[in-house]
């Protein structure tokens, strides 16, 4: 006899899709998808990558620099690609899609740059699988926006050269 496996709910499901978005990535610093939805449909997806016709980390390095956080922490950033967020919110745009009141699932919290992207796009729920290292400014904006913030594990990601 068969065993019936359990499906996964909205959530789960769509965090398991951004994964698969993340396969196409082309910076393996942050290797990371993301999936815009509302009601329960696809609107656009994005990855970590370059802009456009531009070179890609894969093919010719990161292009790292240092980051002063106002915690006085120092921080390694590759600066050659986009975020996953930024690449959906901007697919949206160049194909006319509105984002208003949609959930955006992604990897970690997103930064401080993809939240402000994130109000301005009028999305009203973030799902994240994980915490990122700076996230502060972020949980607040979201608060102070009215936006849902869903972190699934509240461990912060680890990766390389960070």
């Amino acid at each position: 006899m068969e065993t019936k496996s359990a499906r996964p709910n909205w959530d789960r499901y769509f965090l398991d899709l951004c994964e698969a978005v993340a396969k196409r990535a082309t910076c393996d610093r942050g290797r990371s998808g993301c999936v815009i939805v509302k009601d329960k449909r696809i609107m656009t997806t994005g990855y970590v990558g370059a802009p456009a016709g531009l070179p890609h980390c894969d093919e010719v390095g990161h292009d790292m620099r240092k980051v002063f956080n106002s915690n006085g922490e120092v921080t390694q950033h590759c600066v050659r690609t986009l975020h996953a967020e930024q690449n959906a919110i901007i697919q949206a745009a160049r194909f006319g899609i509105p984002l208003e009141g949609a959930t955006l699932f992604c990897k970690m919290t997103p930064c401080r740059t993809c939240a402000m992207m994130i109000i301005n796009a009028g999305i009203k729920r973030v799902v994240c699988e994980r915490r990122y290292h700076a996230d502060a400014d972020t949980i607040e904006m979201f608060k102070q926006a009215g936006i849902e913030l869903n972190i699934m594990n509240h461990e912060v990601e680890k990766y390389d050269k960070q």
